[in-house]
C-alpha cells in the first residue's frame, strides 16, 4: 500500500510539473485542449442554451387575405365599385409559439385578424395549415390549431416573477428574414395607458423587436416562455428599443379560456369611467384620490339598473379596491356574469353598497373599448 502511494505521489507531482512548464512555456497549447465552450462566459452560456430550448417552438406565421384596390385607396371605389375581379391577395407575416404538444400556437389578434389562409412553418421546416380556434381582440391574442406529430412546445414561465433588468431574448422573425434571436432586458413592468389595447400590462424590453416579430416569444434565462411581443414604440417602423410584450399571466387565461370554450368572457356593468384627481376628490369629500369616477352611465345597463349614477366614485368591487381607471378595468372583468357583486362607492359625501349582476362583457372591433 505504502509502495503505491509513493507512486502516485511521483506521479502526480510530475504531472502537475509538466503543467506549470506548459502553462509558462507553451499556453497556447493548452486552450486548444479546451472544448468550445471554453472561451464562453457563463452569461454567454445560459443565453445560448435558452435559445436554444425556446426557439423550436417558435414558428412563422403567413397570412393571406383578399384585398379590394377600395381597400387601399377610397377613389378606386369610383372606377370599380363592387367589382370582385379586382381582388388581389394579400400576404402578412408574423410570429407564433407552440404551447402545447397538442397543437395550441399562440400569437397576436392583429397578426390573423380578418385571414382567409394561415400557413404556419416550423423551425425544422414543415409547414401545416393553421385554424383560428378563438381570438381575444381586447388583450391582442389569438390562439390557432395545428395538426402535426412530434411538435416542440415551449414551457410556459411565470411573468409576476420578472424584475426589472432581468435578462430576455426575443424570437420571431423579423421582416420575413426568418428566425431571430435578440437580447436584452426588462425595462418596465405593467405599462398602461398606451392605446394599443383594451386591456394593457406590458412588459417592455430593449430586445430588439420589428415588424413581423408580432406574436413571437419573449422567454427568460432559461427559455421559458414570459410574454408574446406585440408593439414597438418607433418613428421609423425599426426597433428603437422600446418594445411591448404580453405578460404569460394574461396570456395563459386567454388561451385557457379560449380552448376551454372558444371565447374569453369578462365581466361589464356599463359605467364611463373617469380618473379621479386630488381636486375632484376634495370637491366629493373624499379624504384621498383612491377611487373612480363615474363619468356616465348606459341606460338599462348592468350598473343603471343597480342604481349606480353619474357622480358616483366607486372606492371597491367585491372588496378588491381600486384606485385608478385601469384597475376598476380589470376587476370588473375578473367579474363572473350573471353573479351578484357588492361595489363600495362614495355618494354625497359617505359610503354606500350597491350589489349589481354584471353582464358579459360585449365583443368591440380591436382598439375600441366599449364602456366599461
Amino acid at each position: 500500500m505504502k509502495r503505491l502511494w509513493l507512486l502516485f505521489s511521483q506521479t502526480a507531482t510530475v504531472l502537475l510539473a509538466a503543467y506549470f512548464v506548459l502553462l509558462t512555456l507553451k499556453p497556447q497549447w493548452l486552450n486548444s485542449l479546451q472544448p468550445a465552450t471554453g472561451n464562453m462566459d457563463a452569461a454567454s452560456l445560459v443565453l445560448r442554451h435558452a435559445a436554444s430550448a425556446a426557439s423550436p417552438a417558435v414558428v412563422s406565421i403567413q397570412t393571406i387575405t383578399t384585398e379590394t384596390p377600395s381597400a387601399v385607396d377610397p377613389w378606386f371605389k369610383y372606377f370599380f365599385e363592387d367589382d370582385t375581379s379586382n381582388e388581389q391577395p394579400s400576404n402578412n407575416l408574423g410570429s407564433g409559439v407552440i404551447v402545447s404538444a397538442s397543437g395550441y400556437v399562440l400569437t397576436n389578434n392583429h397578426v390573423v385578424e380578418d385571414a382567409e389562409q394561415i400557413q404556419i412553418t416550423l423551425l425544422d421546416g414543415r409547414r401545416v395549415k393553421a385554424d383560428v380556434l378563438g381570438t381575444d381582440p381586447d388583450t391582442d391574442l389569438a390562439v390557432l390549431k395545428i395538426d402535426l406529430d412530434r411538435l416542440p412546445n415551449i414551457v410556459m414561465g411565470d411573468s409576476n416573477a420578472l424584475f426589472v433588468g432581468d435578462t430576455v431574448l426575443a424570437i420571431g422573425n423579423p421582416f420575413g428574414v426568418g428566425q431571430t434571436v435578440t437580447s436584452g432586458i426588462v425595462s418596465a413592468l405593467g405599462r398602461s395607458h398606451l392605446g394599443i389595447n383594451t386591456f394593457e400590462n406590458f412588459i417592455q424590453t430593449d430586445a430588439a423587436i420589428n415588424p413581423g416579430n408580432s406574436g413571437g416569444a419573449l422567454v427568460n434565462a432559461r427559455g421559458d416562455l414570459v410574454g408574446i411581443n406585440t408593439a414597438i414604440y418607433s418613428r421609423s417602423g425599426g426597433s428603437t428599443g422600446i418594445g411591448f410584450a404580453i405578460p404569460t399571466s394574461v396570456a395563459k387565461q386567454v388561451l385557457d379560456e379560449i380552448v376551454r370554450d372558444g371565447v374569453v368572457t369578462r365581466g361589464w356593468i356599463g359605467v364611463e369611467p373617469q380618473t379621479l384627481n386630488a381636486e375632484l376628490a376634495s370637491s366629493f369629500g373624499l379624504p384621498s384620490s383612491a377611487g373612480v369616477l363615474i363619468a356616465g352611465v348606459l341606460q338599462q345597463g348592468p350598473a343603471a339598473q343597480a342604481g349606480i349614477e353619474p357622480g358616483d366614485v366607486i372606492l371597491s368591487v367585491d372588496e378588491r379596491t381600486v384606485s385608478s381607471v385601469s384597475d376598476l378595468l380589470a376587476a370588473v372583468s375578473a367579474l363572473k356574469p350573471g353573479q351578484v357583486t357588492t361595489l363600495r362607492v362614495w355618494r354625497n359625501g359617505q359610503h354606500q353598497d350597491v350589489d349589481v349582476a354584471p353582464a358579459a362583457r360585449p365583443h368591440g372591433q380591436h382598439g375600441q373599448a366599449p364602456p366599461r
